[in-house]
């Protein structure tokens, strides 16, 4: 257990005991997978780990598009509250019916934005993005639909935007909360098909996102947080290759607190002489400037003028409250 998520477990049984945000029902302590514990809701209770002004329309969301929530039951989303893609979706979904206040939040990280633009569901975020094709052959059966969420490399979120000169962005997000790993090669799936055999031709290809003369081994690669990072960085370079939404550039973004020093761990052996941080090292690796950027979750959010956006008000102060390390 990392010693943020071990911090963080008091804290939100802490905001659900006091905050007003929660029915009586939902204060009592919840199971996950066999246990019971005080940082978790009863299942009945789970869709309680979102932000009340967006219950309904994320879950509306989630189901419409056929999205699964990780570790959820029932169509709800995970009862556990230091689950990460609640924490994505707290974050960012209130952001999703209001471009002015994402165009704020993302134009410090993108100077040159101009404008936010839909991309799904007349949204301006979108979530568990798989792209509009099978872009990794990712085995799936004849006759199952890929999922969004669950099976398939998906972004945590996505993006869209036009810069000031016309050109069109899409940004994959990687989102991550209490997350760190650890030392484990992936390269056999439980399976025993070897990973290393789907993504390979994607590795070969000599419009590869990644810098093979930097990289010791392509094996180097089969160890999380590197894992998920290779997938996602192809999935955008076959994104942008499409030119997907009309989109002439797609990059890929990390976002996770400063707070959690675990997660800068450099898990894969091979790897570790390159950076001073798992982030460090995949910006190293990604060969072009900027298709690869990591941001702190506090610098993004813990800077955004409420003041300017008076929507966002009751956003903030729920997040300030839950999340307090943002402003910390």
């Amino acid at each position: 257990m990392s010693k943020f998520l071990a911090e963080e477990k008091p804290r939100q049984a802490d905001f659900k005991t006091k905050s007003p945000y929660f029915s009586n029902a939902a204060r009592s302590e919840g199971v996950y997978k066999g246990h019971s514990y005080s940082f978790c809701l009863p299942r009945d209770y789970a869709q309680e780990n979102i932000y009340p002004e967006i219950r309904q329309s994320i879950q509306a969301y989630f189901t419409r598009n056929e999205i699964k929530w990780h570790d959820g039951q029932d169509g709800k989303p995970s009862n556990h509250m230091c689950d990460s893609q609640v924490c994505c979706a707290n974050f960012l979904f209130p952001f999703a019916d209001k471009p002015n206040s994402l165009a704020t939040l993302l134009r410090s990280i993108y100077p040159s934005l101009d404008k936010m633009l839909p991309i799904e569901d007349d949204l301006f975020v979108a979530f568990e993005w798989i792209g509009h094709e099978n872009y990794l052959n990712e085995v799936k059966s004849a006759n199952r639909n890929r999922t969004r969420g669950a099976n398939f490399t998906s972004a945590d979120a996505a993006v869209m935007f036009q810069h000031i000169d016309g050109r069109k962005q899409i940004v994959l997000i990687e989102w991550k909360y209490t997350e760190a790993y650890y030392g484990t090669s992936l390269e056999v799936a439980k399976s025993g098909r070897k990973r290393t055999d789907i993504y390979r031709p994607l590795f070969e290809k000599d419009d590869c996102p990644i810098d093979k003369k930097l990289l010791p081994s392509y094996e180097a690669l089969f160890y999380e947080p590197f894992y998920q990072f290779m997938r996602q960085q192809f999935l955008a370079n076959e994104m942008e290759k499409v030119e997907e939404l009309g989109a002439a550039v797609v990059s890929l973004m990390h976002i996770a607190p400063t707070h959690n020093t675990d997660f800068k761990y450099i898990t894969s052996p091979e790897l570790r002489s390159l950076g001073i941080s798992a982030t460090d090292v995949w910006t190293k690796l990604v060969k072009a400037p900027g298709k690869f950027i990591s941001v702190s979750t506090e610098e993004l959010f813990g800077r955004f003028d409420v003041i300017q956006h008076p929507e966002t008000r009751s956003w903030h102060t729920y997040i300030a409250e839950r999340y307090a390390w943002i402003i910390a």
